[in-house]
């Protein structure tokens, strides 16, 4: 089985820092503050689609300067790298043992996935990896179609984990199986309605399914 993680609040326990950081680029810019539960709504998009949905009335070249000032703090802020979610590590490692293939489609840049896979100690750990950056984001099934392709698997040998309602439009828009974490930026009860065939409460529950 070919199983594709999202990172940021599904394997990675960082929303609060994506929370902050975006906070702080939009002060940067004087924009009109947020609530974190606004903001939260948004983790899982590629960078400049967040940063659009957010503050609609920026133009391209706020929104590029918004990215820019986000990605400063961040990498400040990720000098103390936001850590693995419980179980995480121990759970990629039996899948490996058991002949799984494993890979991450996330909404972070390249960059920003390999800085903080370098800073885990994972670089070598996924079969592949898809960012937002070199690729649609999502919950457009480009990335998914992509690691498909690369991995050369059948869609249905093929299942998506991920926190957010992008992760499970995504691989329902892919015709892929999901499961859905109950610990990440969105609530269980907006993840239910794409039927993932399990909701998880530690990401090792997907070990049932292995």
């Amino acid at each position: 089985m070919f199983f594709i993680f999202d990172w940021d609040g599904t394997l990675c326990d960082s929303t609060a820092n994506i929370v902050r950081c975006m906070h702080r680029a939009a002060s940067t810019h004087n924009l009109p503050a947020l609530d974190d539960a606004q903001v939260q709504n948004i983790i899982g998009l590629g960078l400049p689609e967040a940063i659009q949905a957010l503050y609609p009335e920026l133009e391209p070249q706020g929104v590029e300067s918004m990215r820019a000032a986000y990605a400063e703090h961040f990498v400040s802020a990720d000098s103390q790298p936001s850590t693995m979610f419980s179980n995480a590590e121990l759970t990629l490692e039996r899948l490996l043992n058991n002949g799984h293939q494993i890979a991450v489609a996330t909404g972070k840049s390249r960059a920003g996935l390999d800085r903080v896979l370098a800073s885990v100690g994972m670089l070598d750990v996924f079969h592949a990896t898809r960012c937002s950056d070199e690729t649609a984001s999502k919950p457009h099934p480009l990335m998914l179609h992509e690691l498909l392709a690369e991995m050369k698997v059948p869609t249905e040998e093929a299942i998506m984990i991920g926190d957010t309602e992008f992760d499970m439009e995504m691989a329902r828009r892919a015709d892929m199986p999901r499961i859905a974490v109950d610990y990440g930026a969105h609530h269980i009860s907006r993840l239910k309605p794409y039927e993932p065939i399990l909701c998880a409460s530690d990401i090792s529950d997907i070990l049932a399914l292995a």
